[in-house]
């Protein structure tokens, strides 16, 4: 029962989307506009980066809030942070609330890293900008991130459950970033050069798309 009920808190609270709701106050829903993403990448093309910092922010801390209150309302699950946050993550990226179609999780895998250990999450966070800068894509990140700190968690705990549901949250999230490597193949996609070079940017993927 308790492991329900920790998936289920975790799960509710990855439902409460900062980019839906500021969309909505603004008049248009976020999932119509840009790539379609409920997410703080899309926000801040749309909305730009005051929006898309305040979505990231609220997405990086419903994840940890809800990983750490876990640990104080199920003591018995060793593993409480990562099944609670693994399933804000799931909360996030197919959302009840918003026909299952909401964001991609990279923020909340953040807030998820921070509850578990904030030093690694530094440590992640530095490798994981020099490798997104270096190749200039976001997607990269998530993909790699989830797929490092499932290592590096099953290397530190031994614990085999909160390893293969972290195992999974990486299959997830590479599932959807799919659309973003087919993008980067046809050159669509976005860089992260974008924060400062819109115009270019939106020049250079029209002309790939036509």
């Amino acid at each position: 029962m308790q492991l329900i009920l920790c998936s289920l808190m975790g799960y509710l609270f990855g439902n409460i989307n900062a980019a839906y709701i500021i969309s909505k106050l603004r008049g248009f829903d976020i999932r119509e506009r840009g790539s379609g993403n409920a997410g703080a990448s899309n926000v801040t093309m749309v909305m730009g980066k005051k929006a898309g910092l305040v979505t990231a922010l609220f997405d990086i801390f419903k994840a940890a809030f809800a990983s750490i209150l876990a640990v104080y309302l199920f003591p018995k699950i060793k593993f409480a942070k990562i099944l609670c946050g693994s399933a804000c993550i799931i909360g996030h990226i197919f959302p009840i609330l918003m026909n299952f179609h909401g964001g991609k999780g990279l923020a909340c895998l953040a807030g998820m890293l921070i509850a578990f250990d904030p030093q690694l999450f530094l440590l992640l966070l530095i490798f994981e900008a020099v490798l997104g800068l270096s190749m200039d894509y976001i997607c990269v990140v998530p993909i790699t991130g989830s797929l490092i700190f499932t290592c590096i968690y099953a290397i530190l705990t031994g614990d085999p459950a909160g390893t293969m549901i972290l195992a999974v949250i990486s299959m997830i999230i590479l599932y959807k970033h799919i659309e973003n490597i087919h993008r980067i193949q046809d050159g669509t996609e976005a860089h992260i050069s974008f924060l400062w070079k819109k115009d270019k940017e939106i020049e250079r993927i029209k002309e790939h798309e036509h």
